[in-house]
């Protein structure tokens, strides 16, 4: 067991402990009381069903994340890694066909182990609470379609990666950054068009009011838009969104069938204005700048141990390997991804916060935190989470916060 196994184990162990603490004092926080602005929301037999949902979610959480830890660390401390590397190179003598067979693997793997919780998650917690509309045939069909774009994808990065590094040896990086660049950004032009409809179908807005009251916000807002598009979430859930994709003449924004049903026109009108806030604040673009720029980041810092014999050796290689050396990187990077977490989540809420004050100074302040109530109270979301899983955890301000932020730019 060399320097590095011990460092890694250390750090999935630090993930687990962190990961738990925050799980426990969201739990305690749960009968915390509920903020004056949000009294009335729930009565006191929902209310208490709220809660009931929360605690079966974090129950559920809570085994998984055991499992995955117990699992890892059997598969660190036994060498499993490194024993399946050297069989992947003993069936195949060229190096990218071992990359792709050795991330197959373990991929294939991974999506093994979380299935059981993702199908009693679907078929037992939403079920019993009135959420899931998904049948089994769709539950496995959305597990191999999603186990098999996550591959492909997966693919083409590692593919890339590895390739680069054979032809420039350590100065693969920067044009590895250029490559990842262009994925990126193909993958957020076209998710929407191309990657969406092999789950669910994607219709045109038909004429009416709705329609009608968008475009006409959107025209107030200065924001051309042709694409709006009604997708059939309520094959699946019973829980409501929307969201806004791509940029240029791609950009399109996509309202699921659940939110047409449970908001008004007003209130629907007022949650797009919060997305094409994000549009108008170049919220996507930043967002891609930064992803950019850690992995520019991660992949120079790659490139200065990616020929380390301790990498491959401390999963339990016995042999020079591309494959265990970024798999094993990655699991060291785990400490700075706790670090980065919560600055991620801050500017994340900063640019939420600013989103709604887009919306609320185009009038749509009271439709928007009308809405905003509604989608709480019909995912059940938690109302009084705590305020270090906040800091930590969440992308977006809490119910309450927003509601807090709107009132005071309407005022």
């Amino acid at each position: 067991m060399n320097a590095i196994l011990v460092i890694i184990i250390a750090f999935v162990l630090l993930e687990f402990v962190l990961s738990s603490v925050l799980s426990y004092l969201n739990g305690r926080w749960m009968t915390h009381p509920i903020p004056q602005l949000l009294q009335g929301l729930y009565d006191e037999q929902q209310y208490a069903k709220q809660q009931h949902y929360m605690r079966a979610n974090r129950r559920v959480s809570s085994l998984k994340r055991g499992v995955e830890v117990v699992v890892t660390l059997v598969l660190l401390a036994a060498g499993v890694y490194g024993r399946y590397d050297n069989w992947c190179k003993s069936c195949f003598d060229t190096g990218i066909v071992e990359l792709l067979v050795f991330f197959f693997g373990c991929q294939l793997f991974i999506e093994i182990l979380s299935i059981p919780f993702s199908y009693y998650s679907t078929f037992n917690v939403e079920q019993r609470y009135g959420f899931n509309k998904t049948t089994a045939a769709t539950f496995w069909l959305d597990c191999v379609k999603e186990f098999l774009i996550e591959y492909v994808m997966t693919a083409i990065v590692m593919c890339g990666i590895f390739l680069l590094f054979q032809w420039l040896g350590s100065s693969f990086w920067i044009w590895a950054t250029c490559f990842l660049t262009v994925f990126i950004v193909i993958v957020n032009l076209f998710y929407s068009s191309v990657i969406v409809p092999l789950f669910n179908k994607q219709t045109p807005l038909e004429a009416g009011i709705l329609r009608q009251a968008i475009e006409q916000a959107a025209a107030r807002m200065q924001f051309k838009i042709k694409n709006i598009y009604v997708i059939n979430g309520s094959k699946r859930s019973t829980k409501a969104n929307a969201y806004f994709t791509g940029f240029g003449p791609k950009k399109r924004i996509v309202l699921y069938d659940t939110l047409i049903e449970q908001l008004s026109t007003d209130e629907i009108v007022a949650v797009l204005a919060h997305e094409i806030g994000h549009y108008k604040h170049h919220d996507t673009l930043i967002g891609m700048v930064r992803a950019i720029a850690m992995v520019a980041a991660y992949l120079w810092v790659f490139s200065l141990v990616v020929s380390s014999p301790e990498l491959p050796a401390a999963l339990g290689g016995t042999a020079p390997s591309f494959a265990l050396s970024i798999l094993a990187f990655s699991m060291l990077l785990t400490p700075i991804e706790i670090a980065l977490n919560p600055v991620a989540n801050i500017l994340s809420r900063r640019a939420e916060y600013k989103a709604d004050a887009f919306a609320a100074r185009h009038g749509l302040g009271a439709a928007l935190v009308s809405g905003l109530k509604k989608l709480s109270v019909n995912t059940m979301s938690n109302l009084t989470p705590h305020p270090l899983v906040v800091w930590f955890n969440y992308s977006h301000p809490t119910l309450y916060q927003r509601i807090l932020a709107i009132n005071k730019i309407q005022k």
